[in-house]
């Protein structure tokens, strides 16, 4: 698999504040802690060298409960070791994996644990992927999208996707073009959604010593509970985020999460609301569930999972039960990690790297000889479809579609025009000046149309052109946003080993991956929709 790396800022793809903190802006320093570069790292290992031993204990025997039913499992004893850190990602559970990128950021956790190894060869690195198991939003995860159709899953089932039941699934895996046995596995033996990604995520990366874990765990819970204490009590986080939130406010970003004054959802089967105080009472949103201060802080102590944090306090979670030295994320998570240092410096809780996962748009042979045939670049191909029509046009015709001497001599004629009205009425300039303007106008309407004769002439070239266009960022984005793992991995079962052996988990640029085997896509489909009903 060929490489061709580009700036992101070339893509048009990428918010400024996430642009600005790769670039070391300095006056984003003070909402992070160490930048992501090799030699950063040993000053990572060194803050995250106090983790406590008996969290290491919690955790190793909370990921033995969550594997106990996988067969051939990564090494999980390893983290009782000091000497062990991880880097994580994660994501939500989206069906089917979801959109390519989920399977790019596992690849740069991956990839980044390695190239640790390498550099730091007295410790040990393990790639940790944070299953969303706690997360309500199933609309967001109850899609994917094939081969230019889209497959719902529709189900009655609400609460925490993690706790769903999987084997509706079925009906999917009966209309996919393709058997794809791992899914069969996960989705129609395991009992629990949490279960069913562990299953294939271990199928597809286990062997690169992922570790899937969920935070929906009573034990791991229990270690988060002076902070369920504290914001049940005090309300600081929100505090400590907005004043973060409104100094990058100031300098002129959009930020991603607004605070709440409480920031947990109250967590039961087939429930997951937002906890509010109304004076002196605490009561769960949509619900009859109503608590006294001493009743909710008793439940707190009781069943700990019962407190699910949001957006807010899930990332201080995550860093209190793992030896964590870096979180690797999209151009979204990054950003809103940058909301929350603070909130960890008030907990005392060391800040991880944020490093940016890796980006791609991956071209088949067939649609790089159509690029080629096409004389367009991969640059070019992320402009909009006007700059891209335009340009297109421009380059091909054997014509000067642009009226630049023309106008230039119209200029002229109207500099001696004006001469001499003037000498004659100096009152005459404006009537001048507005007749100039007049066939300047004429002459940008004529240029225009020359430019849309001229595009007529190529009509089948630019369909061609859109149609590339179109097949590489479905719907106008990007494709590692749309379309999923298994339109390349059903072509190529190496996909995900040309992607370890190709990715560079520290570089941060977006990478255009083309085939260097001549392999022709096998695939295709008109746009559709696929639905998939519980039996």
């Amino acid at each position: 698999m060929h490489c061709q790396p580009l700036p992101l800022e070339t893509t048009g793809a990428f918010p400024p504040l996430f642009l600005d903190y790769i670039s070391q802006k300095a006056h984003l320093q003070p909402f992070y802690g160490h930048f992501p570069t090799l030699s950063n790292f040993e000053k990572q290992i060194k803050d995250k060298s106090q983790f406590p031993p008996e969290h290491r204990a919690v955790l190793v025997k909370a990921l033995e409960r969550q594997y106990k039913n996988i067969s051939v499992k990564p090494d999980l004893t390893i983290l009782n070791d000091p000497n062990t850190f991880v880097v994580t990602t994660g994501h939500q559970l989206n069906i089917f994996t979801g959109p390519l990128y989920v399977i790019y950021k596992i690849v740069t956790a991956v990839n980044l644990a390695r190239k640790l190894q390498a550099a730091y060869p007295d410790s040990k690195f393990v790639p940790v992927y944070w299953m969303a198991t706690e997360d309500h939003d199933f609309e967001e995860i109850s899609y994917f999208n094939l081969f230019g159709k889209k497959y719902t899953w529709q189900t009655q089932q609400r609460g925490a996707v993690g706790r769903m039941t999987p084997r509706e699934l079925g009906e999917a895996l009966k209309i996919l073009p393709e058997r794809v046995p791992v899914f069969e596995k996960a989705y129609l033996q395991c009992d629990t959604l949490a279960d069913a990604v562990r299953c294939y995520m271990n199928e597809l990366f286990g062997a690169e010593g992922l570790v899937c874990i969920d935070g929906d765990d009573a034990e791991l819970k229990r270690l988060f509970l002076p902070v369920v204490e504290s914001e049940l009590l005090q309300q600081e986080a929100h505090k400590i985020s907005n004043a973060t939130t409104q100094k990058l406010e100031a300098e002129g970003y959009h930020t991603q999460i607004t605070p709440r004054e409480i920031n947990f959802f109250y967590l039961i089967d087939g429930l997951r609301e937002r906890i509010v105080k109304e004076g002196e009472i605490y009561r769960v949103l949509n619900s009859d569930l109503t608590f006294s201060q001493e009743e909710i802080i008793a439940i707190a102590h009781q069943h700990p999972e019962r407190f699910s944090p949001n957006v807010v306090l899930r990332p201080l979670y995550q860093e209190i039960i793992l030896p964590n030295l870096a979180y690797i994320g999209g151009p979204s998570e990054v950003p809103y990690w940058l909301q929350l240092k603070g909130i960890f410096d008030h907990f005392q809780v060391p800040f991880p790297m944020l490093l940016p996962r890796n980006f791609a748009l991956y071209i088949n042979s067939a649609s790089q000889k159509r690029a080629e045939k096409l004389g367009v670049t991969v640059e070019e191909l992320f402009w909009d479809d006007v700059k891209l029509r335009k340009t297109f046009v421009e380059k091909t015709s054997s014509l000067s579609l642009e009226l630049n001497e023309e106008k230039r001599a119209i200029e002229e004629v109207f500099v001696a025009i004006l001469r001499k009205a003037i000498s004659i009425d100096k009152t005459l300039e404006g009537a001048v000046n507005a007749e100039k303007t007049k066939v300047l106008n004429t002459l940008e309407n004529v240029e225009k149309r020359l430019k849309k004769a001229e595009e007529r002439n190529y009509e089948t070239e630019v369909n061609q052109l859109l149609g590339l266009k179109s097949k590489l960022f479905p719907n106008g984005s990007l494709q590692e946003r749309s379309d999923n793992f298994l339109n390349f991995y059903l072509n190529d079962n190496t996909f995900l080993e040309k992607l370890l052996g190709t990715f560079d988990p520290l570089d941060f640029s977006f990478n255009v991956l083309t085939d260097e085997d001549g392999e022709e896509e096998v695939f295709s489909s008109d746009n559709a929709t696929g639905r998939i009903n519980p039996a």
